[in-house]
């Protein structure tokens, strides 16, 4: 099958389309013909090795963290899924790959395909909706009625996450620039800071929680729109302890993370406001939520652009750029 792939770590390895042998199917698996694959920075990171102590990967490795795509076969333990089915997932962080024709994801990370969005928009959903999921609802566990401030809004995350966060009944913040302010808006954001403009955290107060994809600088200054009590989550980290207790890291390791958070958790601690790290996981139960949610017209995918599988390198060096609003896919022949 064909396979867009990398023989090695570096920020200099671009990557090669090559011919690698279709997945083998474990028997809690489904084998799936890809039909898209969206792009996330997740990709760039793998490929310059940013990950490499956390996911020790095979090479060649197959790149790749959201498909969409219809079931082609079953493994003996599988009931809930048959040949035929439109499915949508983000694959097992240990078995990523989904650029390619044939993905083979374990069942149990696998939802059926929201019936009223293109494979296209599916595959832009998987991984920035369960990041927003795994966020707001699992780790803020958002209210109604509560204040939310989301960073980088008319990102991948953002434009979901925002629209999560108006369907749990939060009062949503967003960070933006000047040319997206009427994309945010009309995702349901409430209040919209120009970044180019406006400095955020002199302008909100009294936050419960912010979400921030963004860089240390960001991160620490999120402190100041909390309020005591709030809940400040990384998706981009630096990741805590228990994020290396929870994925089983060497004593070392844990060691340099404990280090590396050690700052934003000391400054939170002082201001009694919560730190967390989110490393989204794969989770076919709540991607089948999500699946609910698209279906009722409460979140709508975001699509900047889509690129023909043997342009991808064009489309992989477009989502390095920053430029993108919401998602890039790449649709297979």
């Amino acid at each position: 099958m064909k396979a867009f792939l990398i023989d090695r770590y570096g920020k200099q390895e671009s990557g090669r389309i090559g011919n690698m042998p279709e997945p083998d199917l474990r028997d809690d698996d489904v084998l799936i013909q890809v039909r898209a694959a969206s792009i996330n920075p997740l990709d760039s990171k793998i490929k310059s090795g940013e990950f490499k102590l956390i996911l020790p990967y095979r090479f060649p490795l197959i790149l790749g963290n959201d498909v969409s795509g219809t079931v082609v076969r079953v493994g003996t333990r599988v009931s809930q899924f048959k040949p035929g089915d439109d499915v949508y997932a983000r694959p097992d962080d240990d078995r990523i790959g989904t650029f390619a024709e044939f993905i083979a994801i374990k069942a149990s990370s696998v939802a059926l395909k929201p019936t009223n969005i293109s494979m296209v928009e599916a595959a832009s959903l998987p991984l920035v909706a369960l990041t927003a999921w795994q966020v707001l609802v699992e780790t803020a566990k958002l209210k109604k009625g509560q204040k939310v401030l989301i960073h980088a809004g008319s990102g991948g995350v953002g434009t979901i996450a925002i629209q999560l966060a108006k369907h749990l009944g939060a009062f949503v913040a967003t960070t933006t620039s000047t040319s997206n302010i009427s994309l945010v808006k009309a995702l349901g954001a409430d209040v919209v800071i120009d970044y180019k403009q406006q400095d955020f955290a002199a302008v909100l107060r009294d936050y419960d929680v912010v979400l921030s994809s963004l860089g240390s600088d960001v991160l620490h200054k999120s402190l100041q729109v909390l309020k005591p009590g709030g809940h400040l989550i990384s998706v981009s980290g630096p990741p805590t302890p228990a994020f290396a207790a929870a994925r089983g890291l060497a004593w070392p390791l844990r060691q340099v993370l404990r280090l590396l958070s050690y700052g934003i958790r000391r400054k939170a601690k002082q201001k009694n406001i919560e730190y967390s790290f989110v490393y989204m996981r794969a989770d076919g139960a709540q991607l089948q939520a999500i699946t609910a949610l698209v279906e009722a017209g409460a979140i709508r995918p975001v699509v900047d652009q889509v690129f023909a599988f043997e342009d991808i390198l064009q489309a992989l060096a477009y989502s390095d750029s920053g430029r993108a609003k919401g998602k890039i896919v790449v649709q297979m022949p």
